[in-house]
């Protein structure tokens, strides 16, 4: 219990319960408490608001031991932001005088937090945002250490019809089942992360992930990163990477319910490799040695055998799509085409030089 993190949660509650009725429902702090459950013991939990206009919300709240804290607004224009205002001096009061609490968790969209929230990073404390995905200032996310969608919290019922704004499917997610259930039986399509038909569809697939990275990109640049500067990287240290990315980052959007299993999807696809490691459930992850890689480098091999003479650097990704539709070099770890091909020259695969009267990189085979 001592190792626990302490968490304090703070509710701007107007700009919260107000973005929750937006979505047509009431506001449930029971889905906030289960998600926060498994990060840590929450021992502060503070309300902020008119509760004038929040009557009805009073009792569910009490209930859940939420400390309501009155701040009337019917004083004129002056006392509008006093709640906000209440809110900022708690939370920095709290941390100078409650070192035991590690995590303090704002429950807000606005982004005039942002500077509690770089505030209390200095003083060496975690901030998780939460807030609803259609009042949430795009400001706000990338100041926190992590930032939950209200929304796409577990136990959060929103009415039949009624669409999750956050909830759209990142690139690589699978589809609920749920959802192919109440669609009429359509010809298969191939999976995003899969390989394409067609050059075309490779293509556009490989525009798509500059834009937004895949699952599969997202999980093998973090992990490239980090095996260059720490060595061996456990799922729990690849996880938190992945946060400080984006805090927004969470594998239910791509359709698995665990960390775990998200990690044992992109191993069967041969993306990733998993092992045991230091502590039970926290096992170490790694990019293949073999399988794709290996598959990739070799079809450069082929390519440039099959030329008959030097093959000059640029276009010949285009010529890799032709042969592996769908092919991205992000997926394996790469940043770039050019550090792809230079892998491939290291390993024996290829020659790669410079030429400067071609004034491009040629490709030859491997001496």
């Amino acid at each position: 219990m001592e190792s626990d993190e302490r968490l304090a949660v703070f509710l701007d509650y107007e700009n919260l319960a107000l973005g929750v009725r937006d979505l047509g429902t009431t506001f449930q702090f029971r889905s906030i408490a289960d998600a926060l459950a498994a990060r840590g013991r929450v021992v502060v939990r503070r309300a902020y608001a008119d509760w004038s206009f929040f009557a009805s919300d009073r009792h569910d709240l009490a209930s859940e031991h939420v400390e309501l804290i009155e701040m009337p607004q019917h004083q004129g224009a002056s006392r509008k932001n006093a709640a906000d205002i209440k809110m900022v001096v708690d939370a920095v009061e709290m941390a100078f005088e409650r070192d035991y609490i590690s995590t303090f968790v704002l429950c807000t969209g606005d982004s005039d937090f942002s500077p509690l929230v770089h505030k209390l990073r200095e003083m060496n404390k975690q901030v998780i945002g939460i807030g609803v995905a259609n009042s949430t200032s795009k400001l706000l996310p990338s100041a926190c250490d992590e930032f939950l969608f209200y929304d796409r919290l577990e136990g959060v019922d929103l009415p039949s019809g009624s669409e999750r704004s956050g909830r759209r499917r990142r690139a690589g997610a699978p589809k609920p089942p749920e959802a192919a259930a109440e669609q009429p039986e359509q010809p298969e399509r191939p999976d995003p992360t899969e390989q394409a038909d067609d050059d075309a569809t490779g293509t556009e697939q490989a525009n798509a992930e500059e834009r937004s990275p895949s699952l599969a990109v997202l999980v093998a640049q973090t992990l490239a990163d980090l095996s260059s500067s720490s060595g061996a990287v456990t799922a729990s240290v690849l996880k938190r990477t992945l946060l400080r990315k984006d805090p927004t980052f969470s594998e239910s959007d791509y359709g698995f319910r665990s960390f775990g299993e998200c990690l044992r999807h992109l191993a069967e696809r041969g993306v990733v490799e998993i092992s045991s490691g230091p502590a039970a459930g926290d096992p170490e992850v790694s990019l293949p040695e073999r399988g794709e890689r290996e598959l990739a480098f070799a079809a450069v091999a082929d390519l440039v055998g099959g030329a008959g003479e030097a093959v000059p650097l640029s276009g010949f990704k285009d010529r890799m799509r032709k042969q592996r539709p769908g092919f991205s070099e992000k997926t394996l770890g790469y940043r770039n085409f050019l550090q792809f091909v230079r892998a491939a020259n290291a390993g024996g695969f290829v020659d790669l030089r410079w030429d400067a009267d071609a004034e491009d990189y040629l490709l030859t085979p491997a001496p």
